[in-house]
């Protein structure tokens, strides 16, 4: 329903929740982004979010702030990608996926759990 919200597809949505959480409800990473989509609290707070565990609320949070991402980047999914994983400050920086290890694998994984 959030990817349907927002006009992504369920399968990029998934991909991201997929990677990002393993698809668990109560993931809570060592610095502190929380739930499916792993939000952190700020962005969690920017969207509205009351319990960052709750899968609809978390989903449809991570949908709206992936959107939002695409749409400050021009569609260009690997960029947005690479701002939900290192932030958009680091992508503005390098105007390109942030030669980052762990974002620019962050960045292939999900591209390829997308197509799947």
């Amino acid at each position: 329903q959030a990817a349907q919200r927002e006009g992504l597809a369920e399968s990029l949505l998934l991909a991201v929740a997929g990677q990002e959480s393993d698809l668990l409800p109560c993931a809570v990473s060592p610095k502190g982004a929380q739930g499916l989509m792993q939000l952190m609290p700020l962005t969690a707070l920017e969207f509205g979010v009351r319990n960052p565990f709750d899968p609809e609320e978390n989903m449809a949070a991570g949908a709206k702030f992936l959107k939002q991402l695409l749409l400050r980047y021009g569609g260009d999914l690997a960029l947005a990608l690479g701002a939900y994983n290192a932030g958009p400050s680091r992508v503005d920086a390098a105007g390109a996926v942030p030669p980052i290890a762990e974002t620019v694998d962050y960045v292939n994984r999900v591209l390829e759990r997308a197509s799947e």
